[in-house]
């Protein structure tokens, strides 16, 4: 089988390596030379000629940062790849976008999945993330062992949209744990709680989900690295607002979680870890950070 991967970022380029793992003909292209050459480091063969790697391949996957990103790969698929490829995209965008994409798609027999996925650049490299598909069942059933490679989770979950809609119901989901949160430990904070004994009981108590055990290990030492960034968590709240918006669901919280994330990102914050919020509502209670 004959696979090209548009979008070899910090996702795009684990999950990518995962399929050449299948031992399919692979090869990849990305807008950025910088991960051009990250990809060849890999020993992941580049494509000079994108369209004419879109003509030759069975099934396309992409990961892409954005709607107008999207839609121009939807474009070039549509344009350059044969009647019967498969295309599997992995981006968080908007119902609106995956729609159009989809109808660009299907008026040039391609056949489109939406699989978008659960989990950070280090779980990819783990192969331990949660696919969540969309799109036609058997498309989804034909490539569900490529799936596989990423993860040991994989939910399918109709026809459309759904599997854009479900990322951004989890990502409401994250976002909102990183804000309760700040309120939580800056109230400990300010009462005089120690930073790491909070942390300890967190972790042993009844709110110690995985993401909170996730992120403990380095917001105990108040490590800010980025795994996921501010700038990208707002760019996936902006998401959520607007779904809420098509689909007349008031999001009263998210929206708040939405200042607390420009506050961060006013503070310097933009490229830290969106765990950064917790940072933003400790300047709001007097904390030095």
């Amino acid at each position: 089988m004959r696979l090209h991967f548009i979008g070899v970022g910090k996702m795009g380029l684990p999950m990518a390596l995962h399929l050449r793992a299948s031992g399919a003909e692979l090869s990849v292209s990305d807008f950025d030379a910088a991960r051009c050459s990250l990809a060849t480091e890999q020993r992941l063969t580049v494509a000079t000629d994108t369209a004419q790697a879109l003509k030759q391949a069975d099934g396309v996957f992409s990961s892409l940062p954005h709607d107008a990103a999207l839609l121009k790969v939807a474009e070039q698929v549509a344009t350059h790849a044969k009647p019967g490829t498969f295309w599997v995209d992995t981006s968080t965008v908007s119902l609106t976008a995956s729609a159009t994409a989809a109808r660009i798609c299907a008026g040039a027999g391609i056949e489109h999945v939406r699989t978008t996925v659960s989990g950070n650049n280090k779980m990819a490299e783990a192969a331990q993330l949660t696919v969540l598909a969309s799109g036609p069942r058997t498309t989804y059933d034909r490539v569900l062992p490529l799936l596989q490679r990423w993860g040991p989770n994989q939910f399918y979950l109709g026809e459309a949209e759904q599997a854009r809609l479900m990322k951004l119901v989890i990502n409401l989901m994250i976002a909102q744990t990183s804000a309760m949160l700040g309120e939580a430990l800056t109230l400990g904070r300010k009462g005089g709680l120690d930073w790491h004994d909070m942390w300890r009981v967190m972790g042993a108590s009844a709110v110690a989900s995985p993401i909170v055990k996730a992120k403990s290990a380095q917001l105990s030492e108040r490590d800010f690295s980025a795994t996921f960034t501010v700038n990208q968590m707002i760019k996936d709240l902006d998401l959520i607002l607007g779904a809420g918006s098509e689909h007349q669901v008031p999001l009263p919280q998210t929206a708040l979680t939405r200042q607390l994330m420009d506050a961060a990102r006013a503070h310097g914050d933009a490229e830290a870890d969106y765990a950064a919020i917790i940072k933003a509502v400790e300047r709001s209670a007097g904390l030095s950070t």
